[in-house]
């Protein structure tokens, strides 16, 4: 039986990782469910201490996920009319699926700035601000679930 919560938990950090790249598949989450999995294992691989920091940081990478691509947008030199796009263009197309979360907050920002007066140039850079921050976010996501991964496999008995 231990074998079998053991693939489901790599199966589970997988797909973590794969949801760490496809908007609107919260790919720490599950990837942490891989981890909370283990715990059904004999002995437990895990301290309570560890599952909760890991929960925290969990928690903490989904607030950023939607706060680093408004920062992002700011860092590139977005106006409050480029952060605001942002968050409504993100807001506004996340109904749109995958592709309307990577667009919707760079549409938002450039649309944003060009309302507040911006040219096209300085709307266009502080809409490449939210792309990379919608890449970090990313980033972080991925190595919060390869964390995960390496954990599972580090606790497989040889």
């Amino acid at each position: 039986m231990e074998w079998l919560w053991i693939i489901v938990g790599i199966i589970l950090c997988i797909v973590g990782i794969a949801g760490s790249l496809l908007p609107l598949l919260p790919g720490p989450p599950i990837a942490y469910a891989g981890l909370l999995i283990q715990q059904l294992r004999d002995p437990n691989p895990f301290t309570t201490k560890f599952l909760l920091i890991w929960a925290a940081i969990v928690v903490v990478s989904l607030v950023l996920d939607y706060l680093i691509p408004i920062w992002g947008t700011k860092k590139f030199g977005g106006t409050k009319y480029g952060v605001w796009g942002c968050t409504l263009g993100f807001l506004a197309a996340f109904w749109m699926g995958p592709w309307g979360v990577i667009i919707g907050p760079f549409a938002g920002a450039f649309i944003g700035e060009m309302i507040g007066g911006q040219d096209s140039k300085k709307s266009f850079k502080a809409a490449l601000g939210s792309f990379a921050g919608f890449l970090l976010g990313s980033f972080l996501k991925l190595v919060i679930c390869f964390f995960f991964l390496f954990y599972i496999i580090r606790t497989i008995p040889i």
